[in-house]
């Protein structure tokens, strides 16, 4: 065991600030450095072998080491490594990947891309294209926005305002102004009730209350995740998004979809909109677009939101022109990747097989629910799922972070190859979606047998 200035020194933690990571707790146990990947599998530099069930963060969706892409990048760098999309300039993949998005979100009535370097900054812009749209439909005191408790939205200053978790939020408040939070329809944990159906309801009446009470000639948009991720997975019942959808009707308020991890196929349907069955105003894109091959972020606008940024002057800069962009908005490089990974996601009807190998894998967890007393709920849709940690089922006492039950159990997890994400109380899994139904027995075998041995060690 390294002592601690061998530990002090580890370059793996010498030079570099981590996000939401203790340093402290960093030069204690050093993070694994991953070297290579190649389908669901990746290996570190001690060449050892992991089953990724986080998908890196949640957006490796067609699988490490894809031919497709690799070729797509070095074809694409040997003829335009990078160009803007700034001014009179663009690049083809760009133009080909909005063209590619429209169609794929057609039925959700997208008709315009607005490209960015990731799913923050996806936020921001749809945040952004909010406001200017309500301004420039002679609307200027509609600029709140309103979006759920646990939800995630990025860190960026305006996703983060917009941020539905404390601990996300509390280092760098005072955040922006005019942004709200109501309830979310957290079935294992809600005040209201056990009923998901009228638990859904009852939060879709909440934010109809807060909309009224701001008024809504205040309000520009509601945004939220089809399905939340990082606050916990939580998912809400069927019900629930038409329900918003109309009240977003009713007060004209515009609806964004933050589809940066459900987007491309997660939820075992091409997006979380439509396994909802609903059309939103906007939809955020990152992740899943392109695997994570190269940073990528998209924001989608229908038809309604596009109108009032188009004009009659013949002028490059007018009032009426989206007032933002980056640098790497449309960077070919990242395009290039989409476009070879969204053909793979269609071609092999990724979407599909995240349902049946997503359903499988919960009913093995809810299995293992039903005899792990610590295990107190298990959630989720496709291949996007919780498992929420107890240290009473009873009462649903949550065990105390300084306890270290769930980092136990990771560790053990990784010791026998399997690597899931652990957010405080709640496991995640978010593999890539070539997953297998074998692949899902070794996941599920590794974790309960993990449980079991950690849960023995704390009865002592």
């Amino acid at each position: 065991m390294p002592g601690a200035i061998e530990r002090a020194n580890d370059p793996l933690t010498r030079n570099i600030v981590y996000p939401f990571a203790n340093a402290t707790f960093l030069a204690k146990h050093p993070p694994i450095c991953i070297e290579g990947g190649e389908g669901v599998f990746i290996t570190d530099t001690q060449g050892n072998r992991y089953l990724d069930g986080q998908a890196g963060l949640w957006n490796v969706n067609v699988g490490h080491g894809r031919p497709e892409i690799k070729q797509a990048i070095i074809d694409q760098i040997d003829k335009l490594s990078y160009y803007s999309t700034f001014g009179l300039t663009t690049n083809k993949p760009s133009v080909d990947l909005a063209e590619m998005l429209c169609r794929m979100t057609a039925p959700e009535g997208m008709t315009r891309a607005f490209f960015s370097s990731g799913g923050s900054e996806a936020n921001e812009a749809a945040i952004k294209l909010a406001r200017q749209y309500w301004r420039q439909m002679g609307h200027p005191a509609r600029t709140k926005i309103i979006s759920l408790r646990r939800g995630y939205h990025g860190v960026t200053l305006g996703a983060l305002s917009a941020n539905g978790y404390t601990y996300y939020r509390e280092q760098f408040e005072p955040l922006l102004p005019g942004f709200i939070q109501t309830e979310t329809p957290y079935l294992y944990r809600n005040p209201f009730s056990d009923d998901h159906e009228e638990l859904g309801r009852i939060c879709a009446e909440l934010l109809e209350r807060e909309i009224i009470y701001q008024g809504p000639t205040s309000v520009a948009a509601f945004l939220a995740e089809p399905v939340q991720g990082a606050g916990g997975v939580i998912v809400p019942p069927p019900g629930f998004w038409p329900r918003i959808r109309e009240i977003c009707d009713r007060h004209g308020v515009l609806m964004i979809a933050d589809e940066v991890v459900t987007g491309f196929g997660r939820l075992g349907s091409m997006f979380g909109s439509r396994a909802w069955g609903v059309k939103p105003d906007m939809m955020v894109f990152a992740k899943g677009i392109n695997s994570g091959y190269v940073p990528l972020g998209a924001t989608m606008i229908n038809a309604r939101v596009a109108e009032p940024f188009n004009t009659e002057e013949d002028a490059q800069f007018t009032p009426r022109a989206f007032a933002h962009g980056n640098t790497y908005a449309g960077h070919p490089l990242a395009c290039a990747a989409a476009l070879a990974n969204l053909k793979i996601v269609e071609d092999e009807n990724l979407p599909a097989n995240a349902g049946e190998v997503g359903s499988y894998f919960m009913a093995r967890l809810r299995e293992l629910q039903s005899r792990q007393p610590n295990i107190g709920d298990v959630r989720g849709m496709g291949l996007m799922i919780g498992i929420e940690m107890v240290a009473d089922k009873a009462t649903k006492k949550q065990f105390e972070l300084t306890e270290g039950f769930s980092h136990k159990i990771w560790e053990r997890c990784v010791a026998k190859g399997i690597l899931i994400r652990n957010l405080a109380e709640t496991f995640i899994i978010s593999p890539p979606l070539t997953l297998t139904k074998g692949q899902v027995d070794m996941i599920v075998d590794t974790f309960d047998a993990a449980l079991t041995a950690v849960a023995a060690e704390v009865r002592g």
